[in-house]
C-alpha cells in the first residue's frame, strides 16, 4: 500500500512540476497552448486528479511558487550503455549532485553535456486511430512538417518528427481530423542504436532506475540498454 501511495505522489508531483513549467513558458490556457492540451490530456490518462492539474496551473498564471527549470544530464550505466536524464529542479546543484551519486553508486560514469546525446534522435511521438496514411502524410507535408516516419499498425498511426516540428505536426493533425485522442503525445530521446547488457549487469541497471527515479527532480530517464 505505502509503495502504491508513494509511486502516485511521485507521477503527481512529476505532472504538477511540467504542467506548472508549460503553463509559465506558454500561458495557462490550454486551447492556445498545445504542449499544456496534450501534457493535460496524458495526465488524465494517467489518472491524475482534476485538483492536481488546476493546482499547477494556478500557480504558474499566479506567478507565484518555486521556478523550476529544466536540467540533462549524460553518461554511461551498467555494462557501458547510454543514458539521458531529464529533470525539472528549482536547486540545479542539489540535482546534480542527487543524480551524480546514482551514477556513483552503481559503478557508472556522468559525462558532460552532449557526451551520448548525439547517439539518440530528439523526436516527437503522435500515436492516434487513423487508418488513411495517405491524408495524414499529405496534411503534415503541406505543413512544413519534416515527417521522420509513419507507422500503420492495426488501425492506429504513429508519426514521427523532430522534436522542432511537434507544434506544426500536432495542430496540422488537429485541422485535418478535429479533436483527436492522442493514444501517445510526447517528447522523446529514440537510441539511434541497442547496448546489449547481461549477467549482473542487469541487476544493477534495475537498481540505478530505480535510484533515479525515486528522485523527485528526475522527469524522464532514457536509455539505449537491451536485456
Amino acid at each position: 500500500m505505502a509503495k502504491t501511495a508513494g509511486a502516485k505522489t511521485k507521477l503527481y508531483s512529476k505532472y504538477g512540476r511540467e504542467i506548472y513549467v508549460c503553463a509559465k513558458s506558454g500561458g495557462g490556457d490550454p486551447a492556445g497552448n498545445l504542449a499544456l492540451r496534450g501534457l493535460i490530456e496524458r495526465a488524465k490518462k494517467d489518472q491524475v486528479p482534476a485538483h492536481v492539474i488546476e493546482k499547477a496551473i494556478d500557480k504558474a498564471r499566479g506567478g507565484a511558487g518555486e521556478d523550476f527549470a529544466p536540467a540533462r544530464y549524460e553518461g554511461f550505466g551498467p555494462g557501458g550503455c547510454m543514458v539521458i536524464v531529464d529533470c525539472l529542479t528549482d536547486n540545479p546543484n542539489r540535482t546534480f549532485g542527487d543524480v551524480r551519486q546514482c551514477f556513483t553508486k552503481t559503478k557508472c560514469k556522468i559525462g558532460t553535456p552532449g557526451t551520448v546525446s548525439h547517439m539518440f534522435d530528439h523526436v516527437a511521438i503522435l500515436a492516434f486511430k487513423h487508418d488513411d496514411e495517405d491524408a495524414v502524410l499529405d496534411a503534415l507535408l503541406s505543413a512544413d512538417v519534416d515527417v521522420a516516419d509513419i507507422e500503420n499498425e492495426d488501425g492506429k498511426l504513429t508519426v514521427f518528427t523532430p522534436q522542432g516540428d511537434y507544434f506544426k505536426a500536432k495542430q496540422a493533425l488537429i485541422d485535418l481530423l478535429g479533436e483527436i485522442d492522442f493514444e501517445v503525445d510526447e517528447i522523446q530521446f529514440v537510441p539511434k542504436g541497442g547496448t546489449p547488457i547481461g549477467g549482473e549487469d542487469v541487476a544493477t541497471f534495475e537498481k540505478f532506475l530505480d535510484l533515479l527515479n525515486d528522485l523527485d527532480d528526475v522527469q524522464n530517464v532514457y536509455h539505449d540498454a537491451e536485456y
